[in-house]
């Protein structure tokens, strides 16, 4: 007989895709002897099964949950379902990899109008058990029968109104019998059916539920987001449940072994007294610090710090733990590794490190490169913030900072960003439903909760701005507005959020870049000592080029001179270049343009120093530098003399029906020389003047794109070779340079052997190689991606991850065939796969000398670099 539910007893946390990631932890903590409420997991294998017989639990399942339940009688002395000393039970998800608040959970199950009273009697505390017997028909509407939260609440808050007080604990025990009839009444409304009495029949509809919530939108929007299979499946952990809202001695927190936005070691965390875990999630009451607990509770809090050193020593990481306190005694219901910013998880990996807790290698294999984006991205300019109006302010949830315009639900939130928006949404307090808003969002801003709100977890693990439990501002969400003091702030208004300080201000704010110093360059220097993979940048720009070098780049890439074209200085000589007549006419306009290239790869040269710079020829179709409106081709007929419909069916002329597979690339240097020549001379004269004048010894590498055929690049090989003799004759000086050419045509990569005979270097243009490779448009694929991805054709875009078994067949061959003509060859990738770490792990795999990449994405590419190495190295 299969195995489908395990107790806490018979687990350990090495059967973490068994048991799920709380299931697993709660077997160690367990096995450790850490104070654990009993219970038992109801594995993943179970939930898969559940969707295998059209979600349905079979008898065996059943079978096993029922004995489990009888074992964990057996250990409280409690029974299920009894009038005297009932057994109440929380029913909780537990998937492989954590996803805080995607899916869902039932608390104090086993309650029923007879159990309630047991429940009473038992514990002497009538107030307690109604109390209870409420939030479980609200959460069990919720969550198991779909009734939308906000109907329980309003309800509450009409309760509250009429009995005029602030808090749920104030509400007497009359008060609570009445609510829990209204419940009830709800759930006969909206579900059309009695609230379940009969609590085994209560523990089936809650399992099935939350093995129903491993599919509800939230969480499959989750696990798109950070990659997450959909295959894996939930476990269910039940476990006897302990109360933290038996009175001013009992209490539930969350807390983190360490700073969970900055590393600090410290214990940081909430806690609420006389409550139950949600409503410290929940943001619903505002939680204390942690560090008060000491005060009120001083033993309770003690052993609270030893079993945070415990965990922590044990899981050798940063741990989030969530406990109760029930009549003065402490429990532990979970411990997982904790959700933290970039910057506290480099901070807790190279301190755990220099503590002898971790080595090296695991500070570097615990970073997600991903996430360390975050730290390189611009901050308030401290000039602009001594000016800039404060509206509000509330607690520093995620660090950041952020300027957008102001939206109030999920749903405008979205259309707003997809329309071209920066946006920050507002929301009294967050819940899961609002997960693809806070997606699209550049930050959160919510006026309840605390820095353990579901608003500052999700906002901390994606890496967004937010600012939490402001309670300055009075939100109106259905008016689309919130108040701070007496200005009124409405949907399409602009404000800027610190979640360094928690400040909200009004209007835009300019920001400045990140330093990047501390314990980040300790942790780059560690994965540099690891990679072997040299990581490039791709720059257009002087300025990329430094801010390249600054993150650590190793040279240039790809350097597109395309983009030099188009500044106000020069367009009107690149248009005159293109309508020229004759080749004495482009020759003639070309020589305008030779002084603004040569000036641009001199400040590019300089910039890098003696780091290799790939240069690429002219490359996009001619008809891009032209207008094609008419009143803009009117004022270009006019700066260039000539007349407007002869320039008009010019422009015609040169207009393409594909363009990606046209007039481009080396086609344009087969036909028009001129152009690569001029190119290339400012390339040489360039390498000549910083070698002069600043003694930089510049290595050229140029690069000519779109070869598909070995004529092409041998022709434009010796245009190139002739050019440059010819200058460094006329120059008396020798600049050592390459040619090569980019692989991206998929014919270049099945004759590589052959194209290698003239390119000294190849460098893989992954963007076009992917669009040449599938036959679709990168520009206009976007129109059908997600739905690809909804059907699982695709994992994932190939435009942002590369196709391995395709695109990734073709760059292997390429690799091999060209090494087998010049072994020496030189190999990169400059397409945007250059800064995506599972692309980078591949191009390790494969061989390939370096990677290229956005300036911004240099440092993911060094750590991703260097993780690849250490994964590989076995």
């Amino acid at each position: 007989m299969k195995k489908y539910v395990y107790f806490f007893s018979e687990g350990n946390k090495e059967m973490k895709s068994l048991l799920g990631g709380k299931g697993a932890n709660l077997a160690e903590m367990n096995k450790i002897g850490l104070p654990v409420p009993p219970g038992f997991t109801i594995t993943t294998k179970a939930c898969n099964r559940y969707y295998e017989c059209d979600r349905e639990i079979d008898k065996e399942i059943k079978e096993q949950i029922f004995n489990n339940l009888k074992i964990l009688e057996r250990e409280t002395g409690k029974v299920f379902g009894d009038s005297e000393n009932p057994l109440l039970v929380s029913v909780r998800s537990g998937a492989v990899i954590s996803m805080p608040g995607m899916m869902d959970t039932v608390l104090n199950l086993g309650l029923n109008d007879i159990t309630v009273k047991g429940l009473s009697k038992k514990t002497n505390n009538e107030r307690f058990a109604y109390d209870s017997y409420r939030r479980f028909i609200q959460m069990f509407g919720d969550v198991v029968l779909g009734i939308p939260k906000y109907k329980f609440d309003s309800v509450l808050e009409k309760v509250k109104m009429e009995k005029r007080v602030e808090n749920d604990t104030e509400l007497t025990i009359d008060d609570l019998r009445e609510m829990i009839k209204k419940y009830k009444d709800l759930i006969k409304k909206e579900a059309r059916i009695d609230f379940p009495d009969n609590p085994e029949e209560q523990l089936m509809m809650a399992v099935k539920a939350v093995f129903d919530s491993w599919n509800n939108s939230r969480a499959i929007v989750y696990r798109k987001i950070n990659d997450i299979p959909h295959h894996l499946g939930t476990a269910v952990n039940v476990q006897s449940m302990v109360f933290g809202n038996m009175g001013e001695n009992s209490g539930t927190g969350v807390a983190f072994t360490r700073h969970p936005s900055t590393g600090k070691k410290e214990i940081f965390g909430e806690f609420l007294l006389n409550a139950q875990g949600e409503d410290v999630v929940a943001g619903i009451r505002t939680p204390k610090p942690i560090s008060e607990l000491k005060n009120i509770m001083p033993k309770v809090y003690d052993e609270f710090v030893k079993i945070t050193e415990i965990l922590e020593n044990h899981y050798k990481d940063m741990q989030d733990i969530e406990f109760t306190i029930e009549e003065g005694k402490l429990y532990i219901l979970q411990t997982r590794n904790g959700k933290r910013t970039a910057k506290a998880a480099v901070n807790i990996a190279v301190d755990m490190a220099n503590e002898g807790l971790i080595d090296k290698k695991t500070a570097v294999m615990r970073i997600d490169p991903q996430q360390i984006g975050q730290l390189l991205y611009p901050t308030f300019k401290s000039e602009e913030l001594k000016k800039a109006k404060k509206i509000a302010e509330g607690l520093p949830a995620s660090p950041g900072a952020a300027t957008g315009k102001i939206y109030f639900n999920a749903e405008d939130a979205v259309k707003a960003a997809d329309s071209g928006e920066k946006v920050i949404l507002v929301r009294v307090e967050t819940s899961p439903e609002d997960i693809e808003g806070m997606v699209k969002a550049e930050a959160i801003l919510t006026a309840r909760g605390g820095m353990t709100s579901h608003a500052a977890v999700v906002a901390r693990g994606m890496g967004k701005c937010c600012v939490a439990g402001c309670g300055e501002i009075r939100i109106e969400e259905h008016n689309k507005l919130f108040r701070a003091g007496d200005k009124v702030y409405r949907e399409g208004d602009f404000i800027s959020i610190d979640g360094n300080t928690g400040k909200v201000y009004e209007g835009i704010i300019e920001t400045k870049d990140a330093d990047l110093i501390g314990n980040f360059g300790v942790l780059m220097e560690w994965a540099d000592e690891f990679r072997r993979l040299r990581v490039r940048t791709n720059a257009d720009t002087p300025r990329d080029s430094e801010i390249a070098v600054k993150f650590g780049a190793e040279g240039i890439g790809l350097c597109r001179t395309e983009h030099m074209f188009f500044k106000e200085n020069r367009i009107l000589a690149v248009r005159e270049m293109i309508i020229s007549k004759t080749v004495e006419e482009r020759k003639k306009a070309l020589d305008k343009l030779l002084p603004f290239q040569k000036e641009d790869f001199i400040g590019i040269f300089r910039a890098m120093g003696c780091r290799p710079v790939t240069i690429r020829l002219l490359d996009p179709p001619l008809h891009e530098f032209l207008p094609n409106k008419d009143e803009d081709i009117k004022i270009l007929a006019k700066e260039i003399g000539v007349e407007f419909n002869a320039l008009k069916d010019k422009i015609e002329e040169l207009k393409e029906f594909n363009p990606m597979l046209g007039h481009r690339g080396c086609r344009l240097g087969i036909t028009y020389p001129e152009i690569y020549e001029m190119q290339v001379k400012a390339i040489i004269l360039a390498a000549i003047e910083v070698k002069e004048k600043f003694g930089i010894e510049i290595k050229p590498e140029i690069m000519i794109p779109l070869v598909g055929i070995e004529r092409e690049i041998e022709i434009i090989k010796q245009l190139i070779n002739q050019t440059a003799e010819n200058i460094m004759s006329e120059k008396g000086m020798k600049i050592a340079y390459k040619v090569g050419t980019m692989i991206e045509v998929p014919r270049a990569a099945l004759i590589a052997d052959k194209i290698a005979k003239h390119a000294e270097f190849f460098s893989f243009g992954t963007n076009d190689l992917t669009q040449m490779t599938f036959g679709f448009s990168r520009d206009d694929s976007g129109k059908f991606i997600n739905e690809y991805r909804e059907k699982e054709i695709f994992e994932k875009d190939p435009f942002a991850r590369l196709d391995q078994v395709g695109v990734g067949k073709l760059v292997e061959m390429a690799i091999n065939l060209g090494r087998q003509t010049r072994k020496d060859i030189k190999l990169g990738i400059c397409g945007e796969h250059g800064g995506e770490p599972q692309s980078i792990d591949f191009f390790h795999r494969i061989g390939l000398d370096y990677v290229s990449c956005s300036p911004y994405r240099v440092p993911i590419a060094r750590l991703a670099a260097a993780q690849a190495a250490i994964r590989n190295s076995n």
